[in-house]
C-alpha cells in the first residue's frame, strides 16, 4: 500500500472517531480500543520496516523515541481526562467537550516542539512514524476513558452501537 493512501486511511478514521466523540455514543471496548491498537500496531509496522531495528537506529535514537512514546501516551491521558463519560439508556457514553479540543491542540504543539527538538538532535524523520504519535495517543485517552468507564459501575455499551455500527460488522445486531 502507498504512503498517501495509509496517510488517507489514517486520516478517515481520525475524522470518523472525532466527529463521533464530538456528537457523543455509546461506550463500548470494541470502539475504544480499535483505533488506537490498530494505529498503533501500523507505525511500529512502518518503524520495524523503515530501519534495521539493530543497526540503523543508536540508543539516543531509542531515547528520543521512547520518550515520544512516553509524551504521546501522557498527553493522550490528559486528553482522556476531559471526555465526559456518563451514563445514558442504561450504558456508558462518552462525548469530547470543548477542554478536550483544548487540551489536543495544546498536545500538538507539545509533540511539534519534541519532534522538532527531536530531529534536531539526529533522530530521522522516518524514526517518528506518525501512524505511531497518533495511535500511542489515541492508546492513551483510551486507557483513561476504559479505566473511568470501568470504576463508574455503569456498563458499557454491547458491541455494534459505537462505531462499529457506523463502520459495519459481520456479526447481526442484537
Amino acid at each position: 500500500m502507498h504512503g498517501w493512501m495509509i496517510a488517507a486511511l489514517i486520516a478517515v478514521v481520525v475524522v470518523v472517531v472525532v466527529v463521533r466523540r464530538l456528537r457523543g455514543e455509546p461506550l463500548n471496548a470494541r470502539d475504544l480500543f480499535g483505533a488506537p491498537v490498530v494505529l498503533t500496531a501500523l507505525g511500529g509496522w512502518a518503524l520495524w520496516q523503515r530501519h534495521n531495528l539493530r543497526d540503523d537506529l543508536g540508543p539516543g535514537d531509542w531515547a528520543w523515541i521512547v520518550a515520544g512514546l512516553a509524551l504521546g501516551l501522557a498527553t493522550g491521558a490528559l486528553r482522556g481526562a476531559t471526555v465526559r463519560v456518563e451514563a445514558r439508556e442504561g450504558v456508558l457514553w462518552q462525548r469530547y467537550t470543548a477542554r478536550t479540543f483544548l487540551v489536543a491542540a495544546l498536545s500538538l504543539g507539545l509533540m511539534a516542539g519534541f519532534s522538532f527538538l527531536a530531529e534536531h538532535s539526529g533522530l530521522p524523520s522516518d524514526a517518528r512514524p506518525i501512524q505511531l504519535s497518533i495511535g500511542i495517543g489515541f492508546l492513551g485517552e483510551a486507557l483513561v476513558v476504559g479505566w473511568r468507564g470501568l470504576t463508574s459501575g455503569t456498563p458499557f455499551a454491547p458491541e455494534g452501537r459505537g462505531l462499529t455500527a457506523l463502520l459495519g460488522s459481520d456479526r447481526p445486531r442484537r
